[in-house]
C-alpha cells in the first residue's frame, strides 16, 4: 500500500493535517512511538478523572477559525483558569490583580494599588539587565520576591539574576478584581478529555503506535509520497549539528482517597524551598464531576518538577536563547533542502507553541499543501 501522506506523531499538529489530508481524498499513514495518540495533550481516565498526563493543557484562544475548528470535535466546558500562589502557606490570587494587592499590601482602591506598585518599581533605574530587575521594574520588589523568583528558578534552573530579562517582557497587572488568567475570547476544556477529542480527528485513518520511525526510517519513508514530521528537528538530522535544548518536566501523580485536596486545578508554589513548581488536581478542569454529572468520590493530583533536558528525557520547553536560535536556524536549513519532508508543530519547528497555534499553524499548512 503506498500513502500520499505518512504522518509522524499523532499530536494536534499531526491530527488536524491527517484529519484534512483524509478530507481531501489523500490516503494517510499516521505513526507514533507512544503507545497513545494525542502526543502531550493525551488524558487517561483515572476513577472518571481525565489526567492531563503530560501537564496541565487549558484551551484558550482569540482566533475564531481555530475555535469553531476545534470544536467540531468536542464540546468545551466553561473551565476559567484562575490560578493560585502558595508562598509559604501565604495564598495570592493569579494573575496579579486587585485581590492580589489587597492580600499582599491591604491596599483596597486600584489607585492605592497603582501608587504602591509605582513606589517599588522606582527601585530600578536604567534598563533592566536580567529578569530580576525587569520583574521588578514592572511589579516591585513585594510581588517579585513572593510571586515571581522561586518559581522562575525552579522553572529555569537558574537564578534570576542569571536569566536574560526578555523571558517576562510584560507581566500582566491588572487593577480589576478579575482572576481569569487568559485575556481569551474562547476558553475551556474539551468534555471526555483531549485524547477523545484527538480520536475524534482521526476517526477512519491508520495509526499505528508503538512505532519509531527512526528504527524503520527507509521502509516507512517507502510508503508515501510525502512525509509530515512532526518530532524534533535535531533527531530527524542525527542531532549532526549538535542538541537543542529544552526544559523537560517530571510528574509525580498520585490518586488519593478524598474529595478535594486543593480546591483548584493549579496552585503554583512560589517560595524556593518547595521542590515542585505547581500542584494540579485534575478533577476541577472538570468542576469535579463523572460524565454523568456526578461528584467524583477521588481526586487526582499531579506535582511538577522543573528539571534541565537530556536526551531521553521528554522535551517540554525550547530554550530559545542566542544560542540554540542559531543552532535551529542551521537545522531549518537543512530541513528547507529536504523535498519530500515537512516539518511541523512544536518539536519540528523548535517553538513554545500554544495548542491554538499548533493548530492554526496545521490549518495554514493544509491550505498549502492540499
Amino acid at each position: 500500500m503506498k500513502y500520499d501522506y505518512l504522518i509522524v506523531g499523532s499530536g494536534l499538529y499531526g491530527a488536524v493535517f491527517a484529519h484534512e489530508a483524509k478530507k481531501a481524498g489523500k490516503s494517510v499513514l499516521v505513526i507514533d512511538k507512544r503507545p497513545n495518540i494525542a502526543g502531550n495533550v493525551y488524558t487517561e481516565d483515572v476513577e472518571g478523572i481525565h489526567v492531563h498526563k503530560y501537564g496541565a493543557h487549558i484551551f484558550h484562544t482569540n482566533n475564531t477559525e481555530v475555535w469553531n475548528y476545534i470544536t467540531q470535535f468536542a464540546t468545551f466546558n466553561r473551565f476559567t483558569n484562575s490560578p493560585v500562589a502558595n508562598y509559604h502557606g501565604e495564598l495570592f490570587s493569579l494573575p496579579f490583580n486587585m485581590y492580589t494587592f489587597n492580600k499582599m499590601w491591604g491596599v483596597v482602591t486600584p489607585e492605592e494599588a497603582a501608587t504602591k506598585i509605582a513606589e517599588q518599581r522606582k527601585e530600578i533605574t536604567g534598563k533592566p539587565q536580567n529578569l530580576e530587575e525587569q520583574a521588578i521594574s514592572l511589579v516591585g520588589r513585594d510581588i517579585y520576591e513572593k510571586l515571581i523568583k522561586g518559581y522562575t528558578e525552579k522553572q529555569w534552573g537558574r537564578d534570576c539574576k542569571d536569566l536574560p530579562s526578555f523571558i517576562i517582557k510584560r507581566l500582566p497587572v491588572r487593577l480589576t478584581f478579575d482572576n481569569n488568567y487568559f485575556n481569551a475570547l474562547y476558553q475551556g476544556i474539551p468534555i471526555g478529555g483531549y485524547t477523545q477529542m484527538v480520536a475524534n480527528m482521526l476517526e477512519g485513518i491508520e495509526v499505528r503506535l508503538n512505532t519509531d520511525y527512526f528504527e524503520h526510517r527507509s521502509e516507512l519513508d517507502a510508503l508515501a509520497e510525502k512525509v509530515i514530521y512532526t518530532g524534533p528537528i535535531d533527531a530527524y538530522f542525527d542531532y549532526k549539528l549538535g542538541t537543542l535544548e529544552y526544559r523537560s518536566v517530571r510528574f509525580e501523580t498520585e490518586l488519593l482517597d478524598q474529595p478535594n485536596f486543593q480546591g483548584n486545578a493549579a496552585v503554583n508554589y512560589t517560595d524556593r524551598e518547595t521542590p515542585w513548581t505547581r500542584i494540579i488536581e485534575h478533577k476541577w478542569f472538570e468542576f469535579g464531576k463523572d460524565s454523568q454529572g456526578n461528584d467524583l468520590p477521588k481526586t487526582v493530583i499531579s506535582r511538577e518538577f522543573s528539571s534541565e533536558w537530556k536526551p531521553g528525557d521528554e522535551p517540554y520547553y525550547p530554550v530559545n536563547d542566542d544560542k540554540n536560535g542559531a543552532l535551529y536556524t542551521q537545522y531549518k536549513a537543512l530541513a528547507a533542502q529536504e523535498s519530500k519532508v515537512i516539518f511541523g508543530g512544536r518539536l519540528g519547528e523548535y517553538k513554545y507553541y500554544d495548542m491554538d497555534a499548533v493548530i492554526a499553524s496545521a490549518l495554514d499548512l493544509c491550505k498549502k499543501e492540499l
